[in-house]
């Protein structure tokens, strides 16, 4: 009996390339005894197969059910072809690439069991080999400079493949088939240790026992890593707190906490209490930090994580890592943590170029561990924690391991640019119903972080070949961002938008969860440029991401800023001036800042009764700021919600009494009396209860006051869909409980589970009201 011939075409798009797809397809043919072809294209892989029923279909299972581990498909489409006379085998095609491509950039990915047991094999040829890899796992996006994923068009395009290297990646049954990054201590690259002048020291194995031993004496250490410079010591024991104190002198980073990295699990159960997801989430194949909660006996510096519990712990993700923890186990009897934190100056970006660490970090670390393997994009690392009340992943920084993987929308539109926010900048490129946001890139306060906004403004839609046809902005006037989309869309000849901050922040947890009905918006977060002209960041929000209609419906009390932007930075300020507003110019308990601050203190009311450089505000960050300076926890801010973090760990959670907190109508808003809640902090404060009460008392307080704003938020509109946004939402009592809350009341509540809901997000919501602008501008 003749079984008939067929021919089908498959083109599969999504990360597909760089990810062993094609020996997969390779492997799946041979099994099944199919012919035909597979490619890589800027549309996706193609792939072709001839054979009977039988084969297809057992072709066709396959490859759905045997994905490779890295590979993500996100469309597949399937057609008839004529059968082709003759055709007797199954082979890969050369890549070709064309404009328009279809294809998702492969984020970087930490070394594989395989890899690793290769580089601990003595008799492997890769052992102790610095830059092992294979398919499923290593650089990806650090070392792109186009699409279609190929050698030619990676950083490693200048070493050539030795006979042994070349030999694997030309057979598709070989693991490194085409893994781009594929090298050997005889064509890859290398390492070496140089003084801070650049006079190398030693090179290979050599130079990271030196390193390693070098770290163990508590010195300070440069080492390039996958997508930039970490800089790195101790931090444990004596030793290292001298080491951590002296880096963050050298640094300028004070009171932030700094992320270790650990030689293995057992050593993140030394240190924090890890739950099952935890341990799960810090070894995926993305290796972020991960927020945990530190053990009491943890043998760590102090001087790590002052006034909080928790300390950021990530696992090594590159080769290099696992062998300099291997030597520097070897050289000390303290527990293998080393501080790996970003290698810059406190508000620069990381350190990309053997030169540029040179010369930017010389004044910050003893020895440089550096390498030849170019990184061409610089990425951060990732800080996620896992949400009490879910047990799911929250991200506080999303960027290695992550970016570029996209945000997939309801439906397709016209490619948008959103800019993104001051702080926590990231920038968004949209390309049909795929949102790209960048990798974390910082605040946009100097030219150098500037400079690192404008190479991934230029390299993400190279990369992603879209033409953008609008452009999002903040509505603040002065921000670096607000200036470059005019200037964008000024050479672009296109429209450029301005969105209200926290408008976007609930367009963005809107469009991660592909909503597209009316919903509530509740924006917990800092400050940002108001519609009215008003500093907001406590809002209640009424949104129609289809109409791009939005409304304030309620918002907090008004509270001063005396001294604008310096009372952010001194919080203490904002504590004086509710108190003053309120009639309360002097305590019989002196004021906790008056000893630090006294000529300041005195000086206040004038700016306040003139109302001299006092703009009024409505944010819940700096409500917080407010009650952790009454308290006497924190005056002055080293970093971005350093007093509401402290004020969080002063809590005593065995307390259940919540101070009230009402909404009233004013002008036709609802507005939550959160200076009523101040005051209340001051009372107990004034009559000697202990500031773990208080601060207990006020944020159960402020969760019942947010669940009162929002039922009368539901009723007024007759919406039960709320969405949460804002970086308050990284609060561990207002994250866990507020959700609860609300849901307790009716409400469906929907928050973010890709992006950070600090501003990180920001870029997001403003590229998906850019996409529904266009959408509807065509109708």
């Amino acid at each position: 009996m003749t079984h008939r011939v067929r021919r089908k075409r498959y083109i599969i798009t999504g990360q597909v390339q760089g990810v062993g797809f094609r020996p997969f397809v390779y492997r799946i043919a041979l099994e099944n005894k199919v012919t035909g072809t597979v490619s890589n294209t800027s549309d996706g892989v193609f792939i072709e197969v001839q054979g009977d029923d039988a084969t297809l279909a057992g072709f066709a299972f396959d490859l759905v059910d045997k994905l490779p581990p890295l590979a993500e498909v996100t469309s597949k489409t399937e057609e008839e072809l004529p059968a082709v006379d003759g055709e007797n085998s199954f082979i890969i095609l050369e890549s070709e690439g064309k404009q328009g491509n279809r294809v998702l950039i492969s984020a970087d990915v930490a070394t594989c069991d395989d890899c690793l047991r290769d580089m601990s094999d003595p008799n492997n040829r890769r052992y102790e080999y610095p830059f092992t890899n294979c398919t499923n796992c290593g650089p990806r996006y650090t070392i792109t400079r186009s699409i279609p994923y190929d050698r030619a068009k990676t950083s490693m395009s200048c070493f050539p493949l030795c006979p042994d290297c070349k030999r694997e990646y030309e057979d598709p049954l070989d693991r490194r088939f085409h893994a781009q990054p594929n090298a050997c201590d005889v064509c890859g690259p290398y390492v070496w240790l140089t003084e801070p002048d650049g006079v190398e020291v030693c090179r290979g194995t050599e130079a990271i026992t030196q390193t390693a031993a070098g770290l163990a004496e508590g010195k300070i250490a440069a080492v390039k890593g996958l997508g930039g410079f970490h800089l790195v010591c101790m931090a444990t024991g004596t030793q290292g707190q001298q080491a951590v104190e002296t880096l963050r002198t050298r640094k300028n980073r004070w009171g932030k906490p700094l992320a270790v990295m650990v030689k293995d699990i057992e050593t993140a159960r030394a240190i924090a209490n890890l739950t099952d997801a935890e341990e799960a989430l810090l070894q995926t194949k993305e290796r972020p930090i991960v927020l945990c909660k530190q053990r009491g006996d943890a043998p760590l510096a102090v001087a790590l994580n002052p006034g909080t519990q928790y300390i950021g712990i990530m696992l090594p993700y590159t080769p290099l890592h696992h062998i300099l923890f291997k030597y520097y186990a070897k050289q000390t009897n303290e527990l293998p943590a080393l501080v790996m934190t970003s290698g810059n100056m406190s508000s620069e970006p990381i350190a990309l170029g053997n030169r540029e660490a040179l010369k930017r970090l010389h004044s910050l670390a003893d020895i440089f561990l550096l390498h030849n393997r170019d990184i061409l994009v610089r990425v951060d690392d990732s800080v996620l924690r896992v949400q009490k009340d879910t047990g799911k992943p929250q991200f506080l920084r999303r960027a290695r391991g992550f970016a570029p993987r996209p945000v997939f929308m309801a439906e397709k539109a016209p490619s948008v640019l959103g800019v993104g926010p001051e702080l926590k900048n990231t920038l968004c490129y949209t390309r049909d119903n795929e949102a790209f946001v960048s990798q974390h890139i910082g605040d946009m306060q100097n030219l150098e972080v500037y400079s690192f906004y404008e190479e991934i403004a230029e390299f993400l839609p190279q990369i992603l070949e879209v033409n953008v046809e609008a452009v999002v902005h903040d509505l603040h006037p002065d921000y670096m961002t607000t200036r470059f989309a005019h200037e964008y869309g000024k050479k672009h000849d296109i429209p450029v938008l301005g969105l209200q901050h926290h408008a976007a922040h609930i367009y963005s947890v809107l469009a991660e969860n592909k909503f597209t009905e009316t919903a509530l918006g509740l924006a917990l977060d800092g400050t940002g440029f108001g519609e009215d002209g008003t500093i907001w960041g406590g809002e209640l929000l009424c949104v129609n991401n289809q109409s791009l209609e939005h409304s304030r419906l309620g918002r907090f009390a008004h509270i001063p800023l005396p001294g604008g932007e310096t009372a952010i930075r001194e919080p203490w300020r904002i504590a004086q001036g509710i108190l003053w507003n309120a009639g309360i110019q002097h305590s019989e308990k002196e004021w906790t800042w008056q000893q630090n601050f006294a000529q300041q203190a005195t000086l206040l009311p004038q700016l306040l009764e003139r109302n001299i450089n006092t703009p009024l505000t409505s944010s819940c960050g700096r409500l917080f700021d407010a009650v952790s300076a009454l308290l006497g926890i924190c005056h002055v801010v080293t970093y971005e919600g350093e007093a509401a973090i402290l004020l969080e760990n002063a809590q005593d959670l065995t307390v259940s009494e919540a101070y009230e907190c009402h909404v009233q109508h004013t002008d036709g808003v609802l507005v939550l009396d959160t200076v009523s809640l101040f005051l209340q902090c001051y009372g107990d404060w004034e009559q000697g209860v202990p500031n773990s009460v208080i601060a207990r008392k006020f944020h159960l307080g402020l969760v019942e006051g947010c669940v009162e704003l929002a039922v009368q938020g539901m009723r007024d509109t007759k919406l039960n869909t709320i969405a949460l946004s804002g970086g308050v939402m990284q609060s561990f009592t207002i994250g866990k409980e507020l959700p609860e809350a609300l849901a307790a009341q009716g409400l469906t509540v929907i928050q973010h589970t890709q992006l950070p809901p600090n501003d990180g997000c920001i870029s997001l919501g403003q590229a998906a009201y850019g996409r529904q602008w266009l959408l509807n501008q065509s109708e």
